[in-house]
């Protein structure tokens, strides 16, 4: 095998990811940059952390990017009672035969939807980690591997904190990326409610673009993307600079070097390019390190928040020559 991908297969790379985004954005208008995003954390085998106000097209999102692959979805809410066996699933007592039968839960799919999981209490979060971290479910003792592609994605209302239970950073450090969910443009709003009131938006309207292989060859592809030395040095000096900046209480563990590196590749693919350049790893950093890094309360009070805080280390760690 050659060290650089074949750039016929890279540019096919690149329309087919190109083609998954704007089947998606007919639906989700406005959200070009959290699409790209999950997308992104999606082919690089992660998981997303979506921080926004209810109504922003949250759920509307995955459901538009499973309808686009043709991938089973599920969604759950998370309320203060929720139980694992809940997520999970469980064994019962089946009747007729007088055994045990699995009843799985709805963490046994490729997309996962987790509405509001900071509502949850520990040990239901905990359960959804433990399935984001093997990609398999164990229940009274016997293993049970999901199907792939899977991905979680979690949702959280920033506004809103009233019992809830905080994710603690062990727990964040699991997800690949936090994104950010603004609201849209004026423009982009206009179209969205001229659509909506129209009945023209419906994610069965949308059709399948690609298929679960395209994705699992997507993220094959992606994982021979080349990475130079410098640039994998470069990454981890971003990383170990959140740990030793002035008034950042706690800086990015090795997982946040490990995805910087992932989702570069796959931004890289995305772009049609075979190796990852510095500004790949740039473009990462705020999505990947954003949940990663704890500020002082000195810095808080003066008002400086995460992204004042990762801009200026992108500004002061340099970058290798391109």
């Amino acid at each position: 095998m050659s060290d650089t991908l074949d750039n016929d297969i890279l540019q096919q790379s690149k329309q087919k990811i190109a083609l998954l985004k704007q089947n998606v954005s007919q639906i989700l208008i406005g959200q070009d940059a959290v699409l790209e995003q999950v997308i992104i954390a999606f082919l690089a085998g992660g998981h997303v952390l979506i921080e926004g106000v209810p109504g922003l097209g949250k759920t509307l999102l995955i459901r538009a990017l499973a309808q686009s692959i043709s991938l089973n979805y599920k969604r759950v809410q998370f309320t203060p009672d929720l139980m694992p066996a809940d997520v999970t699933g469980h064994s019962m007592l089946d009747v007729s035969s007088g055994k045990f039968v699995l009843r799985k839960g709805p963490a046994f799919t490729n997309l996962l939807l987790a509405d509001e999981i900071n509502r949850a209490p520990a040990k239901t979060q905990a359960a959804l980690l433990e399935v984001m971290q093997e990609h398999q479910i164990t229940i009274d003792g016997e293993s049970h591997s999901l199907d792939a592609p899977f991905m979680v994605l979690a949702t959280q209302n920033p506004i809103d904190n009233e019992g809830t239970y905080p994710l603690p950073e062990a727990e964040l450090d699991r997800f690949m990326m936090k994104v950010q969910v603004e609201y849209p443009e004026l423009s982009a709003e206009i179209a969205l409610t001229q659509g909506i009131t129209a009945n023209s938006h419906s994610v069965e309207a949308i059709n399948s673009v690609i298929s679960a292989e395209d994705v699992l060859s997507l993220q094959d592809l992606a994982s021979k993307v080349l990475v130079d030395e410098k640039i994998v040095e470069y990454a981890v000096s971003l990383v170990r600079a959140s740990r030793e900046w002035q008034g950042v209480a706690h800086g990015a563990g090795v997982r946040a070097s490990i995805a910087l590196i992932q989702t570069a590749k796959v931004h890289a693919l995305m772009q049609g390019s075979g190796f990852v350049l510095p500004d790949h790893i740039k473009a990462m950093v705020f999505p990947v390190l954003r949940h990663r890094i704890i500020l002082s309360a000195e810095l808080e009070i003066s008002g400086v928040n995460t992204e004042q805080v990762l801009n200026d280390i992108i500004a002061k760690v340099p970058a290798p020559r391109q």
